[in-house]
């Protein structure tokens, strides 16, 4: 049986390149995972949040100027 497999172009992030990236503290960014506002995936002990669910989640904070 022969299986194909698709390659996936995820980008994952740790909390603490998240955090760097955004300029606030790890803690800020563990605050919004277990709020549910911050999509992530639990591996072990620590999380990794995906580079699209990261963009997502700032395009729905955009605020514009009047």
């Amino acid at each position: 049986m022969t299986r194909e497999v698709q390659s996936i172009e995820a980008r994952f992030m740790t909390v603490n390149e998240v955090a760097a990236l955004l300029r606030v503290s790890a803690m800020t960014v563990y605050r919004r995972i277990n709020a549910g506002e911050l999509p992530a995936v639990r591996i072990g002990r620590s999380f990794r949040v995906r580079a699209q669910d990261l963009d997502h989640y700032l395009d729905e904070r955009v605020t514009r100027a009047g």
